[in-house]
């Protein structure tokens, strides 16, 4: 089983016209309701490829309702965490005409200390009977900041894959913590920790430290830029496939699909690599969020390019020589 925490769930309404006329009244506008939210974008994009898990998050109150309804809809399966207050919500503005998407957020929903610890509590029990454990998105307030080193720790003890995506005050925690696999964004690094990854020389210093913490694997994208990557300590230079951007929301979600899959799928780093950068970058070129199928992965794949940098790794050949 894959186990999916979201501890920042977010309800999106997501409004389309062909173009936004400012100080104008727009009438008769579709709307639809989404679930958002890193982790759960993680967990649509595994089901486009046909591949099941299981959400944990936090719920509570109107807007956690909706969003309950909304992720039955979905088809995904769910455990929800109850929280006094209310689930955060945006209002999501596309326009087709223009290939615009703008977006307004609520504040976080605020976790207490008690609900919290329920979470805590919850992922004791539901990581020993998991798989793969993927800790996804921000945390919403401070008395959350510990659940992810703490579900980080039961991964080790249970012997469970972890897998990282998150920013924020917690995520030095999360780091020290020794997660299987972490995947980031530069920007998101930089704001979080305070340092500088300008440079190809920083990025991989930054990747070899990671290393040396414990972390097997490390996936360090950059947007449509060249992106590094490690498998324990041998280095690669990604190159994704150039497509035409239409809105990236959720394309770091749709990347870090692209590892869980090949670590479920036990793929070579390499394929996995493919994967995942052919999701990313396939999300963006479109409107919907975390919704590559996997025909549309598969055609950009091939375009991926990897280059080893730093230490070359060896290859035995282990075919069985026979003598004449």
């Amino acid at each position: 089983m894959i186990l999916i925490i979201t501890l920042n769930p977010l309800l999106e309404y997501r409004f389309y016209t062909e173009e936004f006329k400012q100080g104008k009244t727009c009438r008769d506008v579709p709307c639809t309701l989404q679930a958002g939210g890193k982790g759960i974008n993680v967990s649509r994009q595994l089901k486009m490829l046909g591949t099941v898990s299981y959400n944990l998050t936090f719920l509570g109150q109107f807007y956690g309702k909706k969003y309950r309804e909304t992720l039955a809809g979905e088809g995904l399966e769910f455990l929800a965490v109850k929280t006094a207050h209310d689930t955060r919500f945006a209002h999501v503005l596309i326009e087709n005409g223009q290939r615009k998407v703008t977006s307004f957020f609520t504040a976080n929903s605020e976790v207490s200390k008690s609900e919290s610890d329920d979470m805590k509590q919850r992922l004791d029990k539901m990581i020993q009977n998991c798989e793969i454990v993927v800790f996804s998105g921000s945390s919403p307030s401070e008395a959350a900041n510990d659940i992810f080193p703490y579900g980080i720790e039961l991964a080790h003890k249970y012997d469970k894959v972890s897998i990282l995506d998150t920013y924020g005050a917690h995520l030095s925690a999360c780091l020290d913590k020794a997660p299987t696999v972490i995947h980031n964004n530069v920007a998101e690094l930089e704001q979080s920790l305070g340092i500088s990854l300008d440079t190809d020389e920083q990025k991989m210093a930054f990747l070899n430290s990671l290393y040396i913490k414990g972390i097997k694997q490390a996936f360090l994208t950059d947007g449509e830029n060249p992106f590094f990557v490690a498998n324990h300590d041998f280095l690669y230079k990604v190159q994704s496939p150039a497509v035409e951007c239409y809105d990236a929301t959720g394309s770091g979600d749709a990347f870090t699909a692209g590892i869980v899959q090949g670590w479920y799928d036990d793929l070579v780093f390499d394929d996995m690599v493919r994967l995942a950068a052919a999701l990313g970058a396939k999300n963006a070129a479109m409107e919907q969020v975390c919704a590559v199928s996997i025909e549309q992965a598969e055609f950009l794949k091939t375009q991926v390019q990897i280059e080893p940098v730093g230490k070359k790794m060896k290859v035995v050949d282990t075919r069985p020589t026979i003598y004449a």
